[in-house]
């Protein structure tokens, strides 16, 4: 990508930037020569991931923040360690999918899915604010789950007490991550903000398809082949960040918009979709506004 004076003024946080698609979106935006910050809750693994972005982008200007979004105590702190005058565009990527049957809660008492996958990042918003209020246009991306498209929330339900089912329950968490990027939008432009906000997702990224940036992720050849007949129909998670890395980018991409690849939304270029039906519901996403500010203690909002 080229260089500009605009783009390299800029200041990005990528959630959870130290592995996956978190990791690709970051590489990517580096090559922009913005200042980029990745959320990681490892600092081992945080620097690894940059060693691995400058070995990519000679000259990266890239670091580091620790980001529990398990730890909603911690953000506030977290926000305030990012030591920049402003804030360009925040990516909100990370995610965590268990695989043990067992529900389990962070240490605020939250099903930990919906915790860090979208309270975590719904509460991480309210400290940004004053920063992303500080540029001129700011952004911020949620990064949602082809995952979510075929479910439903449950407001009665929201942390899982009954009939919990891991992947179901994370595709709900980030099904509330797309909610909460859409009617964060409304607010903001209720609110006369130039903050925008929009909402993206990866489509199918699998691990066998994306290549190697060792120490952080390393692809072997016997790999690589098995997942050959899969890229017919899905894809990398180097191209599944590209819809996240557009809407930082591209000035074309309006807040309230969801994007997502081109073909079947499972590979391919970006492109802008229709709302899922499920998304269309305000009253739904109003709701679920309410719940997390209870939840968490606080509300993004714009002048705050």
């Amino acid at each position: 990508m080229s260089q500009s004076a605009s783009t390299t003024n800029r200041a990005y946080l990528i959630t959870g930037g130290n592995a996956g698609i978190g990791y690709f979106t970051a590489e990517q935006l580096a090559g922009t020569g913005a200042t980029v910050v990745l959320g990681s809750r490892s600092p081992a693994r945080a620097e690894a991931a940059l060693d691995a972005i400058r070995a990519r982008v000679p000259g990266a200007r890239v670091r580091s923040v620790r980001l529990d979004l398990a730890d909603l105590g911690s953000l506030r702190a977290a926000a305030e360690s990012l030591e920049v005058e402003h804030l360009d565009a925040v990516v909100h990527n990370a995610g965590v999918l268990l695989e043990e049957p067992e529900r389990k809660e962070t240490g605020d008492g939250n099903e930990t899915h919906f915790g860090i996958n979208h309270l975590g990042h719904f509460a991480l918003t309210h400290w940004l604010m004053p920063l992303l209020e500080a540029a001129p246009d700011a952004r911020i991306v949620t990064v949602g789950s082809f995952a979510a498209k075929s479910e439903r929330l449950d407001l009665d339900d929201l942390q899982s007490r009954t009939d919990y089912r891991a992947k179901r329950t994370y595709a709900r968490s980030k099904l509330a991550q797309m909610y909460f990027g859409l009617e964060l939008d409304r607010r903001l432009r209720a609110a006369d903000s130039t903050v925008s906000s929009m909402v993206v997702h990866p489509g199918g990224a699998l691990n066998s398809l994306t290549p190697s940036r060792p120490p952080v992720h390393v692809r072997g050849v016997g790999a690589a082949l098995r997942a050959a007949p899969a890229a017919l129909v899905l894809q990398g998670k180097h191209a599944g960040a590209r819809p996240a890395v557009r809407a930082v980018l591209d000035p074309r991409i309006a807040g309230g918009e969801l994007w997502g690849p081109r073909i079947f939304g499972l590979r391919g270029r970006p492109h802008r979709e229709r709302l899922w039906t499920q998304l269309e519901d305000r009253e739904q996403a109003r709701r679920l506004w309410d719940a997390s500010a209870k939840l968490t203690g606080v509300a993004p909002a714009a002048g705050k």
